[in-house]
């Protein structure tokens, strides 16, 4: 093991600290609202200005065991019509300075009650914020961290959000590879020959769709990848869902992707818990974590289970690709008899086809694309029926 990711999750919310919350049954809501926020928001202030009751739940500390120098949080949870979250994160370095709270989220299932955005203006010489993880300053990684989530909502209603899942990522990873080893012209891999049969959307059927969410084509890849994902286990936003969006349109349940996705600081759909935090609308467990490598993405492919993975490269560094990108995400769907990786890439060559989408690529260029960009970063999306494979490091479980 050369790169340290550790993953935690709170479903029971058992421990921590209750501020106005109460979990039963794995949901966590507002029991009494211990204290009101004016929060005039900054993407539609004649809008939705005005004064919400709020209650809190703090994560224990968590201790990973490494010196992080990121940890991203992601989360399950509805917010009916007058409420919504805000997530953030603490950090403790080595010389005991706290980071303070940093913001990673103000977040609703819908954009009627707030819009949902990232936060800016939370840099210092610590720590940054870098849209949806918190970044610790070079040389200065975090020993231990802690969570809070804010429930809010409008005052006189009894409305509550309901958390069902906090999951948080911390990772010390190089964001490179050392040179690949000769594959074997016959691996023995679980996964070898596999590939599971995941719809193909393509991103490029999009272009200048709803330039509020960003246009589509090059910028819908998140969405889109995560619509695949939740075609392929038959759930979805029912057509009454999308009706808002023009019938003319191809494949409408990918604009109904986008805009609930949108993070109106970043002006796009890319944001990592956004995406998840969708997903789990339609009864998912989804979350943002980073794997190691192919080795250990083989495992859920092997499980019937399709990954969606954060990538960047130049055009002539992944062969058949066709474009270069500096952040793009697309759906692992099977390992080949060579050991090379299957992808529905929403990107489909620049070709506005879903046709297009379904690709074979180069294991050692895919991989590096995948690791140098992102560490490796996956969303994993999953029925709750459907059992995670076990992580291979129980010493530093990233799942």
């Amino acid at each position: 093991m050369n790169r340290h990711v550790a993953f935690e999750a709170w479903s029971a919310f058992e421990g921590g600290a209750h501020d106005g919350t109460s979990a039963a049954a794995g949901e966590l809501r507002i029991a009494a609202p211990s204290r009101t926020r004016e929060y005039d928001d900054p993407h539609r202030p004649t809008e939705h200005a005005g004064r919400f009751e709020e209650a809190t739940w703090t994560s224990p500390e968590v201790t990973p065991g490494f010196g992080a120098t990121e940890v991203i949080v992601s989360w399950n949870a509805e917010t009916p019509p007058g409420t919504w979250l805000e997530v953030a994160v603490s950090a403790r370095l080595a010389d005991g300075t706290d980071t303070g709270w940093r913001v990673l989220g103000r977040w609703a299932e819908t954009d009627a009650d707030i819009a949902p955005t990232s936060v800016g203006g939370q840099d210092d010489a610590v720590a940054s914020v870098a849209v949806d993880t918190l970044q610790l300053s070079p040389g200065r990684p975090a020993l231990s961290y802690r969570v809070r989530v804010a429930l809010l909502r409008r005052p006189g209603t009894p409305a509550t959000p309901v958390v069902r899942l906090l999951g948080a990522t911390a990772s010390a990873l190089p964001h490179d590879l050392p040179a690949a080893p000769p594959r074997p012209s016959r691996p023995s891999r679980p996964s070898a020959g596999t590939v599971i049969d995941v719809p193909s959307y393509s991103q490029q059927v999009h272009r200048g769709e709803y330039p509020e969410y960003d246009s589509g084509g090059q910028s819908w890849c998140s969405p889109t990848s995560v619509s695949m994902v939740l075609a392929h286990w038959g759930r979805g936003p029912a057509p009454a869902e999308y009706a808002w969006v023009d019938e003319g349109l191809k494949d409408r349940f990918v604009d109904h992707a986008a805009r609930h996705c949108f993070d109106h600081l970043y002006r796009g759909a890319g944001n990592w818990a956004f995406n998840t935090a969708y997903a789990a609308r339609f009864g998912f467990r989804a979350f943002v974590t980073r794997l190691r490598g192919l080795d250990e993405a083989e495992l859920f492919v092997a499980a019937g289970i399709p990954l969606v993975l954060s990538v960047a490269f130049a055009e002539d560094e992944l062969d058949g690709a066709g474009y270069d990108t500096q952040g793009h995400l697309l759906v692992l769907v099977g390992i080949d008899e060579h050991g090379d990786v299957v992808c529905n890439d929403p990107a489909s060559h620049g070709e506005a086809s879903n046709d297009k989408v379904r690709t074979t690529y180069d294991r050692a260029q895919l991989e590096r694309a995948w690791i140098r960009a992102s560490g490796g970063v996956t969303y994993v999306i999953h029925p709750p029926d459907v059992a995670l494979p076990t992580p291979p490091f129980p010493e530093e479980p990233n799942w």
